[in-house]
């Protein structure tokens, strides 16, 4: 086995939110200096694989992961046949808020500088959280609906990456215009060639490299700030 691999411990985890319980997957490589955790796009879920591709990388950069779902199995269930709830992003916000403070009492993850990835309506969710949740460090967003998040946008003290496909025209005006209103350090990249689910060769791979150098260079453990 590899010798990166046989040092990540990787757990199924369940959370209690005041209207859900809901299930991830946590991912702790050793001496890890940050958790990254997922916030998926509309229709998807924990499982999904552009996220693990994301998440492999991160983990080779010490990074930990938290990938969970936003829905329930039969939240879900009716999502697919409704598309009622990839909207509803106070909802999804409130899980995400509440996913990050039980993060910050696990006992294997607690300590560490927190980041969000967002991807699709997540980043909206990711991004609002980011403006509540103050300990919020770093945020990527890929392909990211920022436009539903513009209330928020000028609270958001996080680092912030913005990541988009180069030929995903509305999600690239969206995310030109947030990029005026967040006040911090930010910085949008357009993939060249991709589109909005980075299906072309290499596009998801960049956005792996550029999301993990992000998380590593603005995470930082909080016992490292003395805080």
């Amino acid at each position: 086995m590899n010798a990166f691999l046989s040092t990540l411990r990787e757990h199924e985890v369940e959370i209690a939110c005041s209207d859900a319980v809901l299930h991830g997957d946590l991912s702790v490589p050793a001496g890890a200096t940050g958790l990254v955790i997922f916030v998926h796009g509309s229709g998807s879920s924990r499982l999904s694989p552009r996220n693990r591709l994301v998440a492999n990388e991160l983990h080779r950069k010490k990074l930990a992961t938290l990938l969970f779902d936003l829905l329930t199995p039969r939240e879900a269930l009716a999502e697919a046949d409704t598309g009622a709830l990839r909207f509803k992003i106070p909802m999804l916000t409130s899980r995400l808020v509440a996913v990050t403070r039980w993060a910050q009492r696990e006992e294997c993850v607690k300590g560490l500088g927190i980041g969000y990835f967002g991807a699709s309506t997540g980043a909206a969710a990711a991004l609002i959280a980011a403006s509540e949740v103050s300990e919020v460090q770093a945020v990527v967003s890929r392909g990211g609906r920022t436009d539903l998040a513009n209330d928020a946008l000028g609270q958001v003290k996080a680092a912030t990456l913005l990541l988009v496909g180069e030929l995903d025209d509305a999600v690239v005006e969206w995310n030109v215009a947030s990029l005026e209103l967040l006040p911090g350090e930010k910085h949008l990249a357009l993939i060249q060639d991709a589109t909005h689910l980075f299906m072309e060769p290499g596009a998801l791979e960049e956005v792996a490299d550029l999301a993990a150098s992000w998380f590593e260079a603005h995470l930082t453990p909080i016992n490292k700030e003395g805080n």
